[in-house]
């Protein structure tokens, strides 16, 4: 599934009294453990043996994961909405769950009559083509309407061992955000949601405080929130324009948008996030307008 799910690090401008100031906001960072050089295992190491060397074993023969149902649905957590590989097993759909198979297909692993690998560089960019555009058709409404969902697509394919057994599916499902790495159970009938308003109402992105402050936290509308996300505005140009011009590019269309909808248009708060450049790279080329609300 896609990197930065929830669009943790956009930078933030806003206004207050349409005096424009430019909020700075904490980079993430990732680390991980070292090796001790100086740790060694406890225990004594055993020889393995084969089938071959014991005549009384009976080898298991590998089974292909079976191709998952459409319309199933899950009742799983954030880590393995972002997992490359599915784990668990379908609930009823009538019982708590966080996400809904809404399309599963073929993987197309055969290349000039050559078989290449489940997580090569091919497959998996069909995937990431194939279950965002399904995603689109399933819950509806226009492109902006689906930016400013808390709505998700995620996608799977089978592990290693498993394509070496002879799977060859991917599986797409939807889920929804609740706030920073926690899903929110899904309510209702998810096709076609952003095009039913009051449906769709539900997942609509706001958030928990003035976008850019520490309190700031991505929310869906049906939660206890102070802003929300107004419109969206486009950034021309195939290759990152930098900062300057992402930043200004929609500086004037989101205090357009946020005057519009305050109760004094001579006295009133905006706020506009730019897509960074990793966030450009992985598709994101448009920035997002916020208003209290």
């Amino acid at each position: 599934p896609p990197v930065g799910l929830l669009g943790e690090d956009e930078p933030v401008t806003r206004t207050t009294r349409l005096a424009a100031a430019l909020i700075a906001t904490a980079l993430l960072t990732a680390c991980s453990p070292g090796d001790d050089p100086d740790s060694a295992p406890t225990s004594t190491p055993t020889t393995a043996s084969s089938a071959a060397d014991s005549p009384s074993a009976t080898p298991t023969a590998a089974v292909a994961a079976p191709v998952p149902d459409d319309r199933a649905c899950y009742d799983y957590g954030y880590a393995a909405a972002v997992a490359p590989v599915a784990r668990g097993t379908s609930v009823p759909c009538d019982r708590d769950h966080t996400a809904i198979t809404y399309a599963v297909g073929d993987l197309d692993t055969v290349v000039d009559g050559h078989l290449v690998s489940v997580d090569s560089d091919r497959v998996q960019a069909q995937v990431a083509r194939e279950c965002p555009q399904a995603f689109e058709r399933f819950v509806g409404g226009t492109v902006e309407s689906r930016r400013l969902t808390m709505l998700r697509p995620v996608w799977f394919t089978p592990s290693l061992e498993q394509s070496d057994s002879g799977a060859n599916w991917y599986r797409c499902d939807a889920v929804a955000i609740a706030a920073d790495e926690r899903l929110a159970p899904l309510v209702g009938r998810l096709q076609g949601v952003l095009a039913r308003p009051l449906a769709a109402e539900r997942y609509a992105m706001c958030g928990t405080a003035e976008p850019g402050t520490a309190g700031f936290r991505r929310v869906m509308c049906s939660t206890a929130h102070s802003w929300r996300a107004l419109s969206t505005v486009d950034v021309p140009g195939r290759a990152y324009p930098g900062v300057e011009k992402v930043r200004t590019a929609g500086q004037q269309t989101c205090q357009d948008a946020a005057s519009a909808v305050a109760d004094d248009p001579l006295n009133y708060r905006w706020g506009y996030e730019w897509p960074t450049e990793r966030q450009w790279q992985a598709g994101q080329h448009y920035g997002i307008c916020w208003a209290p609300g």
